[in-house]
């Protein structure tokens, strides 16, 4: 294996030390009704340890069962859905989230633009893309699927449905633009090599980031592990996407899936923990079920945490940046397995417990 410096997979080199932060500008976005959370010391001590190239946060926000953790006073979830961001986004752990509403229904720029305007300056968000691009199949109610999706991966519905409205109404808010592919058809796991062209056209008709979102990012996500090849990562690479670490019981292990990240390597991370493993694939209303009001954390995974950590601390020591979302259906909680993570990334920062290791496996 080869080396170029600090990496995730080596030595992560000497100790990068923290940049000089600049004083909070007022934040302004709280709206009427929503209050945020009382923060104590320690919460914020642990916050502040992480570096500032690491954005954690949670998927979505709208949970009444959050009170005393993000909000400071009890509300309905339809009042946090319309009104909580400005809130949550005050918590100085919290400063990401992913938009999973827009894989449902494709949001106008006018509607990311009234998001980025409750959110402070070094705010980022992760959107997920419309499923009307990334899922192979049209799905009824129950969610079971109906006939092929003509649109699937259309490179212009990618532009003029999801990357161009978010990039005219987040701007520079954006972090991570993220196509998840739902589950495969078994017709389109047999034509794989004309799925990834189909892919890399998609990828390559994209408009550049850079210029109005300095930070963003194109990532990739998937539900089946036999995508997780190297012809997959190479697509990515040649359009200078990276992969979204899915933690998710349809595919291995986070320690298994980061031959791709290596394959990709040097670069930035995303990562959306959505489901734990005990819960099987199709587990989420389970899951709802055992963890709700999502106030504690009812199955904790350290070992999930731990290299996850490692992976993190190493790309932001290397100097790129690092999205990681998590779902109340990871561990419990969200906000609360933010903190985890958050405290499991200072134990894992060079200078705090040595150099990260190897983590071939996941030692």
């Amino acid at each position: 294996m080869t080396s170029e410096g600090p990496d995730l997979f080596g030595d992560a080199g000497p100790p990068v030390p923290p940049p000089v932060r600049k004083a909070a500008r007022p934040r302004t976005g709280v709206l009427p009704g929503v209050l945020p959370a009382v923060v104590d010391a320690d919460t914020r001590r642990i916050a502040d340890a992480v570096p500032r190239r690491i954005r954690l946060g949670t998927s979505s926000w709208s949970f009444p069962g959050w009170t005393g953790l993000v909000w400071g006073n009890a509300c309905s979830d339809a009042a946090l859905a319309k009104s909580g961001l400005g809130a949550y986004a005050q918590h100085p752990a919290l400063r990401t989230v992913s938009l999973d509403r827009t894989f449902y229904r494709p949001l106008s720029a006018s509607q990311y633009a009234a998001y980025a305007a409750q959110v402070p300056d070094d705010f980022r968000f992760v959107v997920k893309a419309p499923s009307l691009i990334t899922d192979a199949v049209v799905r009824g109610e129950a969610g079971r699927g109906m006939q092929p999706n003509p649109a699937f991966l259309d490179p212009a519905l990618a532009v003029s449905e999801f990357v161009q409205p978010a990039l005219d109404g987040l701007g520079a808010h954006i972090g991570a633009l993220v196509f998840q592919l739902s589950p495969l058809p078994a017709a389109w796991l047999q034509r794989l090599p004309e799925l990834l062209e189909r892919l890399a056209a998609l990828l390559a008709a994209l408009p550049p980031l850079k210029p109005v979102a300095p930070d963003g990012i194109v990532a990739v996500e998937v539900r089946n592990p036999e995508l997780l090849t190297p012809a997959f990562a190479a697509v990515l690479r040649a359009a200078g996407a990276t992969y979204c670490l899915g933690l998710h019981p349809r595919l291995p292990p986070v320690q298994d899936q980061l031959p791709v990240l290596r394959a990709l390597w040097p670069g930035p991370l995303v990562c959306r923990w959505s489901l734990h493993g005990r819960h099987g694939a199709q587990g989420y209303e389970e899951a709802k079920g055992l963890y709700e009001p999502f106030d504690r954390l009812v199955d904790p995974d350290p070992a999930t945490r731990g290299v996850l950590a490692r992976v993190m601390a190493a790309t932001a020591a290397a100097g790129h940046n690092v999205y990681v979302t998590v779902n109340n259906k990871a561990e419990g909680s969200a906000p609360l397995s933010v903190l985890a993570l958050a405290q499991a990334v200072g134990g894992s920062a060079p200078g705090a417990a040595g150099p990260v290791g190897q983590l071939d496996g996941a030692s």
